[in-house]
């Protein structure tokens, strides 16, 4: 008897289409699997040839999925996405000493990569693993063993625990602070630039009314990531609205100047460990948490220190 399986289309004439199909270009596929353009049309003839039916309309400058191309890809996209979840999670099993943890883009470039060093030195028998992406990652798979995340301390299927409430000050390089006058009083930062983070409800005119002010200018460019606004002001482009923790090694350094420390406004989000129900007692998720912990501690103390040089 013939197994079903028999049946299949071969693998690579799959991966092919996929790319193919979703591309819309036998030219931009070849790019993304490394292949050539001639072996992308191949592989599709031969899907075309196994399965009766023409996949593909090929027109002058491109191809047009036909209706029963594009019934099919929505089943091979789903299936290659499933096979990949699964084989990524049997990875995961054999990866006991591994230990991977995911954050932001900007929490992991600005504060905790940093500081990762001091988890390793903790954890000698793990292989630490810092998966980077502003992306809420599905930690039901196992690839991910917990997460730091900014956010308002709610994720689906997920437990979180608040580590921190995050607070924000303006902050800029000395260069841009002697050059406004910035720290004599709060209205002089009015006549700079401001920099702004996209989505972020604790905004200038919430800082503003904070130091007793109201109706001041608040215009300035925004950016996605708090991140790149404080690489601006890195750079003497502007004051930015700075969260603490992102904020803190540059600070340290005398990169940045925070001319008002005691004027601190409350975001509405903070930071959050991230990890999978009932895994709260899990040895990595434990690891993770007392590390955190440390590392927040001596956070705070720093920022304390800096504030009262500064009264």
């Amino acid at each position: 008897m013939v197994s079903l399986f028999a049946r299949l289309p071969p693998l690579q004439t799959l991966r092919a289409f996929e790319a193919a199909g979703r591309l819309s270009s036998m030219t931009l596929a070849a790019q993304e699997l490394n292949l050539t353009h001639g072996a992308v049309s191949r592989h599709v003839k031969t899907l075309e040839a196994h399965l009766g039916v023409p996949l593909f309309e090929r027109l002058t400058r491109r191809i047009v999925l036909t209706e029963a191309g594009a019934t099919f890809l929505a089943v091979v996209a789903r299936s290659l996405a499933e096979l990949t979840r699964e084989a990524e999670r049997l990875r995961s099993l054999n990866t006991g000493t591994r230990l991977t943890l995911s954050t932001s883009v900007s929490l992991a470039s600005k504060w905790l990569a940093p500081r990762l060093h001091r988890l390793m030195v903790r954890l000698p028998d793990y292989d630490v693993h810092l998966d980077v992406t502003d992306i809420n990652v599905d930690l039901s798979d196992g690839r991910i063993d917990a997460a730091v995340r900014y956010g308002a301390g709610q994720y689906p299927n997920a437990v979180a625990e608040r580590i921190l409430d995050e607070m924000v000050t303006p902050v800029c390089s000395p260069a841009y602070a002697s050059k406004i006058g910035a720290g004599a009083s709060p209205a002089e930062l009015a006549r700079g630039t401001l920099l702004h983070e996209d989505r972020m409800l604790a905004n200038w005119e919430q800082w503003f009314a904070l130091a007793g002010l109201v109706q001041l200018r608040s215009r300035g460019p925004a950016y996605s990531h708090g991140s790149l606004a404080i690489e601006a002001a890195l750079r003497g482009e502007g004051v930015a609205l700075g969260r603490s923790m992102l904020v803190a090694e540059d600070l340290a350094a005398g990169r940045l100047v925070a001319p008002f420390p005691k004027l601190t406004l409350k975001a509405e989000r903070g930071y959050d460990l991230v990890y999978r129900p009932g895994n709260q007692d899990h040895p990595k998720v434990r690891a993770v948490r007392d590390w955190l912990a440390d590392e927040i501690r001596l956070f705070l103390s720093n920022v304390g220190r800096q504030a009262g040089t500064l009264d």
